[in-house]
């Protein structure tokens, strides 16, 4: 098999693969309306529901070509039935985003914010739910990428449903590296990119829900011809195919993956992920560096920190530095704020994580920053 020059992908996505998960792609060039591709959809599909624990008579996977954020607009313009609205629980830059898509469709909706640095408050939630008996659905980010917050989904989930919603959180950066379990955490609607937890390619795309939502779905407005999802979980289920092209060379590379991360197992993976932050904490604590959230209120797969105050600081000067030599940093997604972010996904491990302070020391003393930060 070709050797890959391995890169450290420490941003927020897409991650470090394997080099079968890259190979996966080299295959003969095959029409997506064979029957043997299409023979590949349906334990795709079949995996990614197992990966949420869900039961596949009730749940089902709908794929689709693009980012992660082709699946918010999806479900969030999809799954809004007439004379209802949705509650989008804001508290960072990607539930921003849910509510952005609402706006660019017009949408009904109420925007709860909440702190970006800590957990929203419930009784808050419960509040819009009771003063507001047409919402539909309730949407929230289970782990905000920006600052790395992991949201209260299980107690939302449950307030959406005594007040007769439904819930739909975007697990982009979450799914297949959390273990999540859709009943117990009261999840109707979850959603991921195959770049993300599973290591695999970008370009593919998925929402996971469930079957009775998204056949009721029929007869809700339809809003957009590509982004619908009854029209391309109906066409699935006639014909075994995605409606328009799927991104064929992605899909293989998404099958080796999800292969990978069957054989290493739900709790294995997401010890991984553990270890691999436990050992960006500990740079971060020798260096000096400071984060944005208290580690308590943190998912443990993204550290989002402030820039130092060292006169000599510069991002882009560390970030060439570490780059040149193999490690991606990302910057930060709060505004007005300078920061960077470390994230803990990919096929990479804790002695990566050790690699990668040494050059960040480096590039910091390359800088003239000095270290340990005061």
């Amino acid at each position: 098999m070709v050797k890959v020059k391995r890169n450290i992908l420490l941003n927020p996505g897409p991650s470090t693969t394997t080099d079968t998960v890259k190979m996966a792609q080299v295959v003969p060039d095959i029409c997506p309306r064979e029957k043997e591709f299409a023979q590949i959809m349906a334990p795709l599909r079949e995996d990614l529901v197992k990966i949420v624990h869900a039961d596949p008579k009730e749940y089902t996977a709908v794929l689709f070509c693009g980012s992660g954020t082709i699946c918010m607009d999806v479900a969030v313009n999809s799954l809004l039935d007439k004379d209802k609205k949705a509650l989008i629980v804001s508290n960072g830059a990607y539930s921003q985003r849910a509510c952005d898509v609402c706006r660019y469709y017009g949408l009904p909706f109420i925007e709860l914010k909440q702190p970006l640095d800590d957990k929203p408050d419930l009784r808050k939630i419960e509040e819009v739910l009771k003063e507001n008996p047409d919402i539909g659905y309730v949407y929230v980010t289970y782990h905000e990428t920006g600052t790395g917050l992991l949201n209260p989904v299980k107690e939302i989930g449950a307030l959406a449903h005594r007040y007769g919603a439904f819930l739909i959180t975007d697990t982009t950066s979450a799914y297949a590296m959390i273990p999540i379990n859709v009943y117990e955490e009261n999840i109707d609607f979850c959603m991921a990119s195959a770049q993300k937890g599973i290591m695999a390619m970008t370009g593919l795309s998925y929402v996971i829900g469930r079957r009775n939502i998204i056949e009721q779905s029929k007869d809700f407005p339809t809003r957009s011809y590509y982004c619908n999802l009854y029209m391309q979980y109906e066409y699935f289920e006639k014909t075994g195919e995605m409606h328009f092209t799927p991104p064929v060379q992605t899909i293989y590379a998404a099958r080796q993956a999800l292969i990978e991360y069957f054989n290493e197992g739900e709790e294995a993976k997401w010890k991984r992920h553990q270890r691999v932050m436990n050992a960006i904490r500990k740079g971060i604590d020798e260096i000096g560096l400071k984060e944005v959230l208290r580690r308590e209120v943190q998912a443990g797969l993204v550290a989002a920190i402030d820039y130092p105050e060292d006169p000599n600081w510069d991002f882009e000067k560390v970030h060439d530095y570490c780059y040149e030599r193999g490690f991606t940093i990302y910057p930060g997604k709060i505004d007005g704020r300078g920061g960077f972010r470390l994230c803990a996904l990919g096929a990479i491990d804790e002695e990566d994580i050790t690699a990668f302070w040494e050059v960040f020391r480096q590039a910091l003393q390359a800088a003239g920053v000095q270290v340990p930060i005061n």
